[in-house]
């Protein structure tokens, strides 16, 4: 049987969530090349050696940039997809979530990147992950609708 969905106005603002994700991993990118240059890891390299980062604080910067980067990517497609989702019952909220998890990201980046190292990503981490998991189970509960809807 056929299902459609009719799409709120306020989806425009979960499309706006989504997309400042794209603009938190060219930030990303940046940061980590910014650190990259700094230490004189070259490519192909993905991460300076224990060795260089335990004596060089450039190059152990560049692979708390680098780790950032990578759990950022880990992350982002789950969360850009349950944001979709979720903002297909819930657009305001969704898009309030999905802007607070970026937001999050952010700060997990400039934290982990700070002088404080891993323990600086802690706050981002939590405020991010609240969102996150928030955003999934709407998501959850949007899909069980139209799962059940007739």
């Amino acid at each position: 049987m056929p299902f459609a969905f009719e799409i709120s106005n306020s989806y425009g603002f979960v499309l706006a969530a989504a997309t400042s994700a794209f603009f938190v991993n060219v930030l990303h990118m940046a940061r980590t090349g910014k650190f990259r240059k700094a230490s004189g890891v070259t490519y192909p390299n993905a991460y300076a050696s224990h060795e260089q980062a335990s004596k060089d604080p450039n190059a152990y910067k560049f692979n708390c940039a680098q780790r950032a980067h990578n759990n950022y990517t880990e992350n982002l497609l789950p969360a850009v997809g349950s944001l979709l989702i979720a903002g297909l019952n819930f657009p305001v909220a969704a898009a309030a979530l999905g802007a607070s998890w970026s937001f999050g990201r952010v700060v997990y980046l400039y934290g982990y990147t700070s002088d404080a190292g891993p323990k600086g990503r802690t706050f981002g981490a939590y405020f991010a992950g609240l969102a996150d998991i928030a955003l999934k189970f709407m998501a959850a509960y949007t899909s069980y609708l139209v799962i059940t809807s007739n």
